[in-house]
């Protein structure tokens, strides 16, 4: 079985991870186990899932007839 190591958590997640563990009479690192079986079952193994967040375009109407815009109308020029 293979064991994964995670720094950095603030305190109040350690706390918050301690209580949630006591209320299910569980050590802390079953409960974590638990937490993260939960949640990689949560997605089919068949599903897709789309890596990029940033990939997904989404379409607004407005009340402009023109589809198109300049740069400087995206990005107001602020340099990106």
């Amino acid at each position: 079985m293979k064991s994964l190591h995670i720094r950095n958590l603030d305190d109040s997640v350690i706390k918050g991870l301690k209580r949630r563990a006591r209320r299910h009479h569980r050590p802390l690192q079953k409960e974590v186990a638990k937490l993260l079986s939960d949640a990689a079952t949560m997605i089919p193994p068949d599903a897709r899932v789309d890596d990029s967040p940033l990939s997904k375009l989404y379409l607004v109407s407005s009340d402009c007839n023109d589809s198109t815009w300049s740069r400087s109308e995206i990005y107001n020029n602020d340099g990106r």
